[in-house]
């Protein structure tokens, strides 16, 4: 399946999701039963194979659904995938609707590197620092690489910034050779 198919269904589920006030009830549900489907690979054999009937398949989504208790807005999508033979696309349509969510929602995650474990306040300053400069909420995740002389590397999407040693003394050097 295209990004393109995948990216409607996440819109629709994300348009119910927002009605329903429970965006955020309905991508933890989505995200267990894609981890449920994909570790299973008897549960993938079944609801992909065409030879299975449709009220078949209702009925193991609706009793699966109903043992990890996941909300009905979750369950009826997982209806409507099967109804259009779209279960193989599980993980695209998760991933893109955790992305229309944020979109919507005004979230932004960012991947910061730093050269050291940073405090509790850092990352707070630096998230709020962040969330200033792109004007939507951080949702932040560190890591560590000992390689970085000092300073931070946040990704945010496509775009860097680049506040570690290396870089500023890779601009100086730059500087001083086009003089």
């Amino acid at each position: 399946m295209n990004g393109v198919v995948a990216a409607r269904y996440a819109e629709a589920l994300a348009d119910v999701a927002l009605k329903h006030k429970n965006s955020e009830a309905v991508k933890r549900d989505l995200g267990a039963f894609a981890e449920v489907y994909s570790s299973s690979g008897e549960l993938r054999s079944f609801l992909e194979n065409p030879a299975a009937g449709r009220e078949a398949k209702h009925k193991a989504i609706g009793e699966i659904a109903a043992r990890m208790e996941l909300g009905p807005e979750t369950r009826n999508f997982l209806f409507v995938l099967i109804d259009h033979g779209r279960m193989r696309a599980l993980k695209q349509i998760q991933q893109a609707f955790g992305e229309e969510l944020d979109a919507r929602l005004g979230v932004a995650r960012a991947e910061v590197t730093s050269a050291r474990d940073l405090s509790a306040q850092e990352k707070k300053d630096l998230t709020a620092v962040l969330a200033e400069k792109t004007g939507k909420k951080i949702e932040a995740r560190f890591a560590e690489d000992e390689t970085l002389l000092g300073g931070v590397r946040v990704r945010i999407g496509s775009t860097v910034y680049d506040g570690s040693v290396r870089e500023r003394l890779n601009r100086l050097r730059e500087q001083l050779e086009a003089e």
